[in-house]
């Protein structure tokens, strides 16, 4: 009988315990998620869209192969948290923007706001994420802004004019100017 449902009812937390301790997160969920994503890709390539079971057993393989050395269950244990967190962030920021847009505005706007935000937390992520890892000096997050957070600023800073031109142009052409 499982544990979780013994005598004292159903307790989720002891079930999802359990889960872990049998290698529920570390190694089914990889899995699903590499083979899922594989099958999807070789599923609308031309070669395999008439053999399913080519795409099924290249998927199953990779998604095996995926968990072999640990380093795939344990970077997704590392990057899925923090895109947790992430998606809080930016929900957050839509619910306080929900409470001051009264509908009438433009659009495009917050359109471009919400995608700059949603790519700084994309940044965040992936950087939080690598910094438990030495992967090319992307792992040490301190690392990299004492050594390049001048360049970082002013590539930030010329793709916001580049945008800002961009924009500026587009409006420009619009009005006959």
């Amino acid at each position: 009988m499982l544990p979780w449902l013994g005598g004292g009812g159903f307790n989720f937390t002891d079930m999802m315990i359990y889960l872990e301790n049998y290698g529920f997160f570390a190694y089914v969920l990889p899995f699903l998620i590499v083979f899922a994503l594989v099958f999807a890709i070789l599923s609308t390539m031309k070669m395999f869209q008439d053999n399913k079971g080519a795409s099924v057993i290249i998927a199953l393989a990779v998604g095996f192969l995926s968990l072999v050395g640990g380093f795939v269950p344990t970077f997704f244990s590392t990057i899925f948290p923090r895109f947790g967190v992430g998606i809080s962030i930016i929900l957050v920021a839509l619910l306080l923007a929900g409470t001051f847009i009264s509908g009438t505005e433009d659009k495009k706007y917050f359109k471009w706001i919400f995608f700059g935000l949603g790519a700084l937390v994309f940044l965040f992520v992936l950087f939080s994420s690598f910094a438990d890892w030495s992967f090319y000096g992307a792992g040490n997050w301190r690392y990299w802004w004492d050594n390049y957070a001048g360049i970082i600023l002013l590539i930030l800073v010329l793709i916001g004019v580049i945008v800002a031109v961009t924009v500026g142009q587009k409006k420009g052409a619009a009005n006959g100017s």
